[in-house]
Parts: C-alpha cells; structure tokens; sequence
C-alpha cells in the first residue's frame, strides 16, 4: 500500500483532465504523507460541478466526535471497502480522485527503509476502483 506520494504537474492540467474548477490552490510537492494536504477533485456539496481543492490525506470515521481524535486510516482494501463500517458511506456517497504523478514504495537495504520512487508516465490519479 502507498504510504507517500508526489504530485508536480501544474495545477491547472489536472483541472483540466478532471474537467474541473479550481478552488484550491497548492504548489507542487514531492513527498505528501498522511494528514497532509493533497489536491484531490471531487463534486462540489450541491453536485452541479466537478472541483478541484486541497484536503488533508485521512479519513475521518463516520462516528467520530471530534475530526483531531481517534485514528484516521489512509488507505482501505477495494476488496473489503464495502464491507467495513468505516468506508461504506464514504465510498458510496464522499468519492474523489487525487491528483498524483508517482508513489514510493519502500524496501529493505541492509535493515533499512528505503523509499522507491514510481512514476507515472503522464498524469493520471488514483482513485478507489
């Protein structure tokens, strides 16, 4: 599973692929972890339009309280997604695609962590299917 990934392409082409407004506004980076900021694009609250904004990588559980408490998963098997109470209404009715050029993957060199880049050969996204 991805626990980093990097977005650099300009902004304005993932508005554009995703056919998207942009509302959000968020300079390139080359290493976004969880709880960070991300551009994702999404319907808008009112569902008349695709947007283009930032929000932090995490989910906040249904039944949570306050947004800072308790853990906030990153990642859900597609497999199980459905089936578990913390992603269901999340996948069916909260969906977005994150705009992203590449991930890392780590891997053991010498009982060390070491990050493993993956690109992408044109923008694309990473999505729940």
């Amino acid at each position: 599973m991805c626990g980093r990934f990097a977005r650099f392409t300009p902004q304005h082409h993932y508005a554009s692929l995703f056919g998207a407004r942009e509302i959000g506004n968020l300079s390139p980076r080359y290493n976004i972890a969880p709880s960070q900021a991300g551009l994702v694009a999404r319907n808008s609250e009112w569902g008349d339009y695709r947007e283009l904004i930032t929000l932090a990588w995490g989910l906040v559980p249904p039944w949570a309280k306050d947004s800072k408490a308790g853990p906030r998963p990153i990642n859900a098997r597609a497999e199980t997604a459905h089936e578990r109470p913390m992603f269901r209404k999340a996948l069916v009715r909260r969906r977005c695609l994150v705009a992203a050029d590449g991930f890392y993957e780590w891997k053991r060199n010498n009982g060390r962590k070491r990050p493993s880049p993956r690109q992408w050969p044109a923008p694309a996204s990473r999505s729940g299917r």
